[in-house]
């Protein structure tokens, strides 16, 4: 029985330094229509500029951009349902940090909606999977919308209401549920 040796690796050359190489030949204009180029074919590219050069935009736009992000990080094949299979933790740091951005720019009710939908969404994600990883991903979104209605001046009535949507929306019954039955006494203590 014959054994298979590897094949020798064949050294080659360092494609960043060959991509520096050639980007440095090139315009500032045409770097700039190339990463433009990127980022509408591709939202994770997008979220990463976006990210790295902290774009400014509109709260609508910021909602929708939310919206898509959502939409990215909970998505997964029914066919890896009962399974640890993979996820976009690069879309679930887009959805915290636009939340926060919302929340800075005093539109903490329309985050609030958001946090719905990633609940919605979110929940059904982990309730697929085996050991529900992204469980504190999730998590980690709905902290900073907690965190900015323990301060707000928002009707408690409206936040309370927030939070049991919050909690008839968790299809696994456990995500957030301390934190948002602290946020509920705490706001209940308040009204008295």
């Amino acid at each position: 029985m014959s054994k298979h040796r590897p094949k020798k690796a064949v050294k080659t050359a360092d494609s960043a330094a060959r991509l520096r190489k050639a980007l440095a030949k090139r315009s500032k204009g045409d770097l700039i229509d190339v990463l433009l180029e990127l980022a509408k074919d591709d939202r994770t590219i997008l979220r990463q500029l976006d990210a790295r050069f902290e774009l400014q935009a509109p709260a609508e736009e910021l909602a929708a951009a939310t919206r898509q992000a959502i939409a990215d990080a909970t998505d997964f094949d029914e066919r890896d349902i009962n399974r640890n299979f993979s996820y976009d933790y690069a879309a679930y740091e887009a959805v915290k940090h636009n939340l926060s951005r919302l929340v800075d720019l005093g539109q903490l009710r329309p985050a609030m909606e958001l946090s719905l939908d990633l609940m919605k969404q979110g929940s059904q994600q982990v309730e697929m999977s085996d050991e529900g990883m992204m469980t504190a991903d999730i998590e980690e979104c709905f902290a900073v919308i907690i965190k900015a209605l323990k301060k707000c001046d928002l009707p408690p009535a409206e936040i309370i209401a927030w939070c049991e949507g919050m909690t008839a929306t968790d299809s696994v019954g456990f995500i957030c549920d301390e934190e948002l039955g602290a946020l509920r006494n705490h706001i209940e203590a308040s009204r008295s």
